[in-house]
């Protein structure tokens, strides 16, 4: 593990010492969230922004599934790397999926605990 400083205001000091030991996963999520922002586009993953976009049943969020084209791709991704490793496009690229995967983790998450929920009586 490597340790890093960096200077920051006393007001986001203030903000993040309650989620101090949660900095490290903060960070990851972060430059996952600002790599996905950099990129123009999430190549065939259309479909599964518009499904995440119509709000969908906690049902049908926990069946969703990567499209073949989706999982066509990501299989290409990995492939390659294990192979002869990623250009820097097709590692952010990566980075987009991974974020994506990550949204679509949390929606997974709501939408199970909404389904064990028991409403009151």
């Amino acid at each position: 593990m490597t340790q890093l400083t960096v200077e920051i205001s006393t007001e986001l000091e203030q903000r993040l010492r309650p989620v101090e030991n949660e900095l490290p996963r903060i960070l990851e999520m972060g430059l996952r969230e600002l790599y996905a922002v950099e990129q123009i586009g999430f190549h065939g993953t259309a479909g599964l922004l518009e499904f995440l976009a119509s709000l969908p049943t906690p049902e049908e969020i926990l069946a969703l599934r990567p499209s073949p084209d989706l999982q066509a791709r990501l299989s290409k991704l990995i492939e390659k790397n294990e192979s002869k490793g990623l250009t820097a496009a097709e590692e952010q690229e990566w980075e987009q999926y991974q974020y994506l995967e990550h949204l679509v983790r949390l929606a997974k998450i709501e939408a199970r605990s909404r389904l064990n929920v028991v409403p009151a009586t």
